[in-house]
């Protein structure tokens, strides 16, 4: 089976681009089941990548249901080591536009309905997660918008919620309040997923709408998230090229930040009490670190 250096995840959309070649659907299954869809790969110039649908194609799974272990896993076993999420947002600030594009640094936890972590029968591993996303591929995704032309705001805080409703007019207050710069539904777990699976990780976040707390602008609905969506594709696909035409990218070259490493020292659990069962569906996480778990008296 083809690898691929780095991995797309958003809408089904962001595949059909021009220059991908050498195209293949790849479907598999993994210990956490299937994933949202099958997995296209091909190659942009040199370097292989991947795209996966993140609410399937046609747009089938809602942020509740969305199988953020299964893909996450799945990516993991095609040998990607740098994921970047395409996703839409609402702005929670006056100065970041509809229209605009946003690298978040930050992420505070709304959710309450997702499994958010590999580390939840048989094993614990405890990963650092101060810094959530990537700040190496953070800075070449949001370096790649900025040559395309596109109005990028480097950094904030991006609340995810549980959705799929949107946020009442109270609760977008009490995000502003907070310091948060967007609010969006998908960042989460599949944040967390990525750096327990050692995989760098940035978000393109594109702005739809001014959520709901915004007088002068329209209310966020499917409507307007969908028109601006639409008209942010062939934006989402130019950065893209540009981060895939990075020298460096592709697989091979080493990663100098702190998520190629998440898992040491992280697993707590004594290896002894260590199932096989347990070592078996998560081999591919955490097999190199199983040895040399520490043990808690």
């Amino acid at each position: 089976m083809a690898e691929a250096a780095i991995a797309f995840m958003g809408g089904s959309g962001l595949y059909d681009m021009d220059g991908l070649t050498d195209r293949e659907e790849v479907e598999l299954r993994t210990p956490f089941g299937a994933p949202s869809d099958a997995i296209v790969l091909g190659a942009l110039g040199e370097t292989r990548v991947a795209f996966l649908p993140r609410h399937g194609r046609g747009h089938v799974l809602s942020p509740s249901r969305i199988p953020v272990r299964a893909n996450i896993y799945a990516l993991k076993s095609l040998g990607v080591e740098r994921i970047v999420s395409i996703s839409a947002v609402g702005s929670l600030k006056e100065e970041v536009r509809p229209l605009d594009l946003v690298v978040p640094d930050q992420l505070m936890d709304r959710t309450y309905a997702r499994d958010a972590t590999f580390f939840d029968d048989g094993i614990v591993g405890h990963v650092a997660f101060a810094r959530p996303f990537c700040p190496d591929l953070s800075r070449e995704v949001a370096a790649a918008a900025e040559r395309q032309g596109v109005t990028t705001h480097v950094g904030g805080a991006c609340v995810v919620i549980e959705g799929p409703q949107f946020s009442t007019r109270a609760e977008s207050e009490l995000y502003r309040s907070w310091g948060g710069s967007i609010v969006g539904m998908t960042a989460l777990p599949e944040a967390k997923l990525a750096r327990e699976a050692e995989i760098c990780y940035a978000t393109m976040a594109f702005v739809t709408d001014y959520d709901c707390w915004h007088d002068d602008e329209e209310s966020v609905s499917v409507d307007l998230i969908v028109a601006n969506l639409n008209r942010n594709v062939a934006t989402a696909q130019a950065v893209i090229g540009e981060v895939v035409a990075r020298q460096g990218i592709d697989q091979g070259i080493d990663r100098e930040c702190a998520c190629a490493e998440a898992l040491k020292g992280a697993i707590i659990t004594s290896p002894e009490r260590i199932t096989e069962e347990v070592r078996q569906r998560l081999s591919l996480i955490v097999g190199e670190y199983l040895s040399v778990a520490r043990e808690v008296v």
